[in-house]
């Protein structure tokens, strides 16, 4: 029972486009057989009614004339009065059995109409193929007349077969067009919906078209700029926290600095300094929100990670670049080189070097920062780039993390046009990816 239901859900299509396309052609196309039927029915009892009434008038004639003519002259004018569907036999013609069909009845029937009823007619079925019938009576001098016929209806044309496929196609495409006009104004909601970020400057969706899918765009774009506004005053109002802060954490220190020292004096610049390094990094998540209003500029990425990973080798700091690829960005550049600086303290503080790489996918550029560190449990990836979650371990508010350091540089590279990922690296450590949206001018050389 298991299998035969898991075989239909399997058959049945998983896309809305496709299941609406299934049923709006499954139902044109028997509607269209249903009507190529009833006209094909309609047709054949037409073509049956000419048949029988045809072969009413031309038996009349030709029984009359057969009836008044000598014996000997009959044969000379058979070739005169057959047709194509029926032919006349002086004799008895072939043996065959009754037949009991309508058929029989209508065309003895027609016969005996067209004898005048002074003739009786039997009707019999030839064996073989099972069309051929023939109708027997006597003429008035005693001879024997059959009639051999051969109903058959009118032979289709050969360009009808065409026509009918010429017309499936035509369903077919008109109902792929209606049903791809329809669904993608969803599809490009569902877009929107995936693409959602309040920090970013994303052009609105569309509001035109049918009157449902205008409402729909209007409301998305609504409840869009309603989220923005609601994250943007969270910002505004840490910003606000952060900064009045400064003030009165500067007094309290400028007040413990002019105590007698003490162990109580020492824990509490401390306290102070915790705090201070708090604030200071929340004032510095706000601003990274919007990339502090940094204007985008074309840079050469490769360049510009390769003067980076040497500024770090210059102060001796463990950091190399594996693969190097070139190409032009538009992009923050400050904020791309806060990003990439908080990953790569965070990889030799975590894991004692970092290793860079740059390399293209499709028109994206990635840039990774890799470490072998203890790493991230995997049910906290995307945990610790939320803001003030630290983890139980070296990563931890006591080895100088504030729960800020991520979520900063999250922040960042979506200022930057592009998006920070987290992932455990084969063998120990951890991959920092950030890829930036479009690139151009590709090129890619390995560097050691």
């Amino acid at each position: 029972m298991s299998t035969a239901t898991s075989a239909r859900a399997w058959a049945w299509p998983r896309t809305l486009g496709s299941r609406l396309f299934v049923i709006l052609l499954a139902g044109l196309v028997v509607a269209y057989a249903l009507s190529f039927a009833v006209l094909f029915s309609e047709r054949y009892m037409s073509a049956r009614e000419v048949m029988l009434g045809t072969l009413e008038t031309d038996v009349s004639t030709a029984i009359a004339i057969l009836d008044r003519l000598p014996a000997d002259e009959r044969p000379q004018w058979l070739p005169r009065l057959n047709r194509g569907n029926y032919q006349y036999i002086l004799g008895p013609g072939s043996p065959g059995v009754p037949e009991m069909t309508q058929r029989g009845k209508d065309i003895a029937a027609r016969i005996s109409e067209a004898s005048g009823g002074r003739f009786p007619v039997t009707v019999e079925s030839i064996p073989g193929d099972g069309k051929q019938l023939q109708a027997h009576l006597t003429l008035s001098d005693g001879s024997t007349l059959t009639i051999d016929v051969h109903p058959r209806m009118t032979p289709i044309a050969q360009w009808l077969p065409y026509v009918l496929v010429v017309q499936l196609l035509l369903l077919i495409v008109c109902c792929w067009f209606a049903v791809r006009l329809s669904i993608r104004p969803l599809v490009a909601l569902a877009d929107a919906a995936d693409a959602l970020n309040p920090n970013a400057q994303t052009p609105p969706l569309d509001e035109t078209g049918p009157t449902e899918l205008a409402r729909a765009a209007h409301a998305f774009n609504a409840m869009r700029q309603r989220i923005a506004r609601f994250v943007e005053e969270r910002v505004q109002i840490l910003a606000a926290i952060s900064h009045d802060l400064q003030t009165p954490i500067t007094r309290m220190k400028l007040r413990a600095e002019m105590a007698e020292d003490s162990e109580e004096k020492r824990k509490l610049l401390s306290d102070l300094a915790e705090i201070e390094t708090l604030v200071r990094e929340g004032l510095a998540y706000a601003r990274s929100a919007h990339g502090d209003g940094e204007k985008p500029s074309r840079i050469d990425v490769g360049s510009f990670v390769e003067s980076l990973v040497y500024d770090y080798q210059d102060t001796g700091k463990p950091v190399t670049l594996e693969q190097h690829a070139t190409g032009a960005i538009v992009t923050r550049p400050h904020a791309l080189r806060r990003v990439l600086t908080n990953l790569t303290d965070n990889a030799i503080k975590f894991g004692g070097a970092a290793e860079m790489d740059v390399r293209r996918d499709g028109e994206a550029v990635v840039i990774e920062v890799r470490d072998r560190g203890p790493g991230i449990p995997e049910d906290k990836l995307d945990a610790v780039l939320q803001p003030f979650v630290r983890l139980e371990n070296s990563r931890s508010r006591e080895t100088g993390g504030t729960g800020l350091g991520l979520a900063i540089a999250q922040q960042l590279a979506v200022a930057a046009g592009g998006g920070l990922t987290l992932r455990n690296r084969e063998g120990g450590g951890l991959v920092a990816e950030v890829r930036l949206g479009q690139a151009a001018v590709p090129g890619q050389r390995e560097q050691a």
